[in-house]
């Protein structure tokens, strides 16, 4: 893999069932993590859905996540668009052009996870995530 752009779907505390019915009607294989396993196990939102994936047998790819504690739901502006990949320098240009001039929410850095990451809003509106698969930030 080098390079994919997805739509990335925020949801309202329903994502798990949400992703699942998704994959009812489009089939393939979904993956899907929660709070607790990156944070406090015993938090009240620890078994909400902090990133699902879901890739289907004919190749689309449909991400989703229960919207984050202290964020706000707006239905409407429910969706980004993520870029990922392995290509780091193509997806570290794209979010240099993505970022400048518009609003950075979460600066690209080595996240949690073991994958930098990061969240802008570019001068469009427009919700972009990037992240770069195993890097060496």
């Amino acid at each position: 893999m080098t390079s994919q752009l997805n739509p990335y779907i925020s949801f309202d505390g329903d994502a798990r069932e949400a992703m699942e019915f998704y994959q009812d009607v489009l089939g393939g294989e979904l993956t899907m993590h929660t709070f607790g396993e990156y944070g406090d196990p015993n938090a009240p939102e620890a078994e909400k859905i902090m990133h699902g994936m879901l890739q289907s047998d004919l190749g689309f790819t449909l991400m989703g996540a229960d919207t984050p504690p202290g964020m706000p739901y707006n239905p409407g502006d429910n969706i980004a668009i993520s870029l990922s990949g392995d290509d780091a320098d193509t997806l570290r240009g794209y979010w240099a052009k993505l970022s400048d001039g518009g609003n950075v929410a979460v600066p690209l850095e080595m996240q949690m996870w073991g994958d930098e990451f990061g969240q802008c809003t570019d001068r469009f509106g427009i919700s972009w995530l990037v992240n770069i698969s195993g890097s060496s930030a």
